[in-house]
């Protein structure tokens, strides 16, 4: 079973622009539909509250790792098991990771998230496949974002 995805899409919006969305607050909070309690800092905890229907009661809790200027933003979350009983800052980790390349048309977004290994098993096929899908989503979000603002 792979341990990774691996999201590709091309946008016809420019570099700048993706990167307005992926790493402003209040936008990126639009397009992935999460309250942010503030500004993505690498080294610093992103807490908020996720706003996607069906998920509103699930807390946002990531670790920002990098952010290369219009080339790369990536973060580690936890996964929220609300079952485990846990806290989700005791709640396993993976990395996601989006990377950002000029095109002739716009940028190609690549997104990927890896680490599902920190997971145990049963929960670990639950939140590949959950995830795979949530990715395939949020891809369509960001593009339509993106298409529809300046």
């Amino acid at each position: 079973m792979a341990e990774r995805i691996v999201k590709t899409i091309e946008l016809r919006a420019p570099v700048s622009r993706v990167w307005r969305a992926l790493t402003d607050p209040t936008e990126f909070g639009q397009w992935f539909r999460v309250k942010l309690d503030g500004p993505f800092k690498p080294g610093v905890v992103s807490t908020g509250l996720m706003t996607y229907p069906g998920y509103e009661h699930c807390p946002w809790r990531a670790v920002i790792e990098r952010m290369d200027h219009e080339q790369l933003l990536s973060f580690r979350w936890h996964d929220f098991d609300e079952n485990s009983g846990v806290d989700i800052s005791e709640q396993p980790t993976t990395l996601v990771e989006f990377r950002l390349e000029p095109t002739t048309d716009g940028t190609r977004l690549t997104i990927t998230e890896s680490g599902f290994d920190a997971i145990s098993d049963p929960r670990r096929l639950e939140v590949l496949r959950g995830n795979t899908k949530g990715w395939d989503i949020q891809a369509n979000n960001i593009a339509a974002h993106v298409a529809s603002s300046s």
